[in-house]
């Protein structure tokens, strides 16, 4: 999925540990076969109208039109052709931005059972959901409770380290002691290039085609990973400055409190 994957875990030994390790990036291994747009031979990549999908997909697939939706498009996982567009680092001609925002947006997929409805021409980008889906999913297939996977800024924590409330993260420089829950951060601070005087982030918001031209981050901290990257990323798109959210328990930590529907 285009980044590095980092395990930590606490073990009752050496060869528990490495279990665990070759457990979790197997796992890691296995959703990179089906959610990387960098692998042309990726179930994502191979997707076409009419196909069924892995339950992995399918998975992702509902959360991601279930974050859409509740974000009015904020986040879209349909907008792949106008990242792809945007990768290359340059404003896009007109009539290739028109054509990319026609074969887009979250109305034009479908999921009905295991198969999916696409619009014709439409490419599907799981780069603002998958990582927090695949560390949550490392997480579980460690065998081992008191871990942390993090899949770039796509955080699964586990059950404390021994003798500690919780693990300890950084977010928007603030420091939370958390366990048992998922951590997302998306910025458009680092990762952008310049053209015609405008600063032009990685991030494009669906609902325009166009990148974030402001540096904001926003972390959110949710039970479920999925939920966790998606929202983060449709909350960078909309938010008026850097936060964290909580859509957990331990919401009264955090800048707004939200009581989650997952």
């Amino acid at each position: 999925m285009g980044t590095l994957v980092r395990i930590t875990v606490y073990a009752g030994s050496a060869d528990d540990a490495k279990a665990a390790f070759t457990r979790g990036f197997a796992r890691i291994a296995e959703l990179n076969r089906v959610f990387s747009d960098y692998d042309p031979g990726s179930e994502l990549s191979r997707l076409q109208d009419g196909a069924s999908v892995s339950a992995d997909l399918g998975r992702v697939l509902r959360v991601a039109q279930a974050v859409a939706a509740e974000t009015g498009g904020a986040y879209d996982i349909t907008a792949g052709r106008l990242t792809a567009l945007w990768r290359l680092r340059k404003v896009p001609a007109d009539e290739d931005l028109k054509a990319a925002r026609a074969a887009s947006g979250f109305t034009k997929l479908k999921l009905l059972g295991d198969r999916v409805s696409l619009r014709v021409g439409m490419r599907l980008d799981a780069g603002g959901i998958a990582k927090g889906y695949a560390a949550a999913e490392a997480l579980r297939a460690l065998g081992v409770t008191r871990a942390l996977v993090a899949v770039s800024g796509d955080l699964a924590i586990g059950d404390p380290p021994p003798g500690r409330a919780g693990w300890k993260i950084e977010a928007q420089g603030r420091v939370f002691e958390l366990s048992n829950v998922s951590v997302s951060t998306s910025g458009s601070s680092e990762q952008y290039f310049e053209a015609g005087g405008k600063r032009y982030s990685h991030i494009v918001d669906p609902r325009t085609g166009w990148p974030l031209e402001t540096a904001r981050s926003v972390t959110v901290i949710h039970k479920d990973g999925a939920w966790a990257d998606a929202l983060s990323t449709a909350l960078t798109v909309t938010a008026n400055k850097s936060q964290v959210v909580c859509y957990t328990p331990t919401a009264q930590a955090c800048d707004v409190e939200h009581s989650s529907r997952q």
